[in-house]
């Protein structure tokens, strides 16, 4: 049965006051002349016995109290290993109750946390990723299993110093990671050449400022994407060989059974067809060559207006917006090789000549130049693909027009976007920083 404790303490309150009252009444059978004596022996009786009774009943609620705060010390220590029990069935056992209920849940919690952070530690350790975490003052804080093998033998990392590190590394790594930023620098040379992938993150972590180090192993990727892209190129590469050379196999045999009949006369056109697929071949090898060739660019201020006459002069274009008042800085020869084979894919899809255009404008820290036409666009496939070495949907294209425009505009520091328009179209555009 359920009892509370205003119950209790008003039972215990009206009893002693009974007995209070008894005591009084007996003594007044006995002294019924001297009241004040009656009031005070009554009063020696009474109140020793009520502050015993008050006593007994607070001694054990005291020591609940004692052991709630133990329990939560224990709980701000980080141990949730203890619990407490009332017999009574009152408001204290409800307080138990719930003070019993927040300590499994935060067992059940801890216990959580250690397995998420046991997996976390696994999976740290035993990523292929080398992982280095360093505070402010260089101080290494943590450095996994692929850290150590890379850069310490195997051994501890923790509590040294980042650069006592570096100066025991290889050079390559040592200047990759004195210049800053995210980057690839390659270890070894000839056959055991190993090429690595630095990445650089800064954040807080308990209120001081850290950096994370991550250096990923590239060689056996980068080998396999070299071997996709060069069996992509001798796919290509015999394809346009064997649609020349099959062509030119059999008009040679027709103008030898030709000249053997002794009939001359279309020698002349098959002799123009030869030379046309002649031609065509050697553009496609100088394509390849001017791909696979391309300098490092030249940067000088350029005069945006003189640019674009000088390519309006070799291609149609609608120029929109203004021009950058400021000149900026960019290989001219290279730019306008980019520029062109933007504006020809644009004619070359179907728009309307007049709906090629050329646009300029600035984007926070970037320069934007924009090819735009209305033809019909391109498919999510095609999008996708458009940037990769000599993929290209059209019959006789080499694929290499926008991975060379790519190519230029990486080496600028920049890159190129590919966006359908609203309304039909396409936007290719070159994205350079100021």
């Amino acid at each position: 049965m359920r009892l509370s404790l205003l119950t209790l303490w008003s039972a215990l309150v009206g009893t002693l006051t009974a007995t209070g009252i008894l005591i009084a009444l007996g003594l007044n059978q006995l002294l019924p002349r001297h009241p004040t004596l009656v009031v005070g022996i009554s009063l020696l009786c009474l109140v020793p016995l009520a502050v015993i009774t008050i006593r007994a009943q607070l001694q054990r609620q005291l020591s609940l109290y004692r052991a709630l705060t133990g329990t939560v010390t224990s709980y701000r220590d980080g141990d949730f290993s203890f619990s407490l029990h009332w017999p009574q069935n009152d408001e204290l056992s409800d307080l138990v109750a719930a003070h019993n209920e927040l300590g499994q849940v935060l067992r059940e919690q801890r216990l959580g946390l250690v397995q998420r952070e046991l997996l976390l530690d696994t999976m740290v350790q035993h990523t292929p990723v080398a992982m280095l975490l360093v505070t402010d003052n260089d101080a290494i804080v943590f450095g996994n299993l692929a850290a150590r093998q890379l850069v310490n033998e195997g051994r501890k990392l923790e509590g040294l110093r980042l650069p006592e590190l570096l100066a025991r590394v290889q050079p390559a790594l040592r200047d990759a990671v004195g210049r800053g930023g995210d980057g690839l620098f390659t270890i070894g040379d000839s056959e055991e050449e190993e090429v690595f992938h630095l990445a650089r993150r800064s954040f807080s972590l308990n209120g001081r400022p850290h950096e994370l180090l991550l250096l990923r192993q590239l060689t056996q990727e980068l080998r396999r994407q070299e071997v996709q892209t060069w069996k992509k190129v001798i796919r290509v590469i015999s394809h346009e060989l064997n649609n020349s050379l099959a062509p030119l196999t059999s008009l040679a045999h027709s103008g030898a059974e030709l000249v053997r009949r002794g009939q001359t006369e279309r020698l002349p056109q098959i002799l123009a067809t030869i030379e046309e697929r002649t031609r065509h071949l050697e553009s496609f090898i100088l394509g390849y060559a001017r791909f696979a060739k391309l300098p490092s660019p030249r940067l000088a201020p350029q005069d945006w207006s003189a640019f674009l006459a000088a390519l309006s002069d070799q291609v149609q274009f609608k120029q929109h917006g203004e021009l950058p008042a400021e000149p900026h800085a960019f290989d001219a020869a290279q730019m306008e090789q980019a520029l062109l084979n933007l504006l020809k894919n644009a004619h070359e899809s179907g728009s309307p000549p007049e709906e090629v255009g050329l646009e300029l404008r600035r984007q926070q820290a970037m320069l934007r130049i924009e090819v735009q036409d209305r033809g019909p666009g391109m498919s999510e496939a095609v999008l996708a693909n458009a940037l990769v070495p000599f993929y290209s949907t059209k019959r006789s294209g080499t694929g290499l027009g926008l991975a060379l425009a790519r190519e230029i505009a990486e080496a600028h520091g920049g890159r190129i976007a590919l966006a359908n328009r609203e309304g039909g179209g396409l936007a290719v555009a070159i994205i350079l920083p100021l």
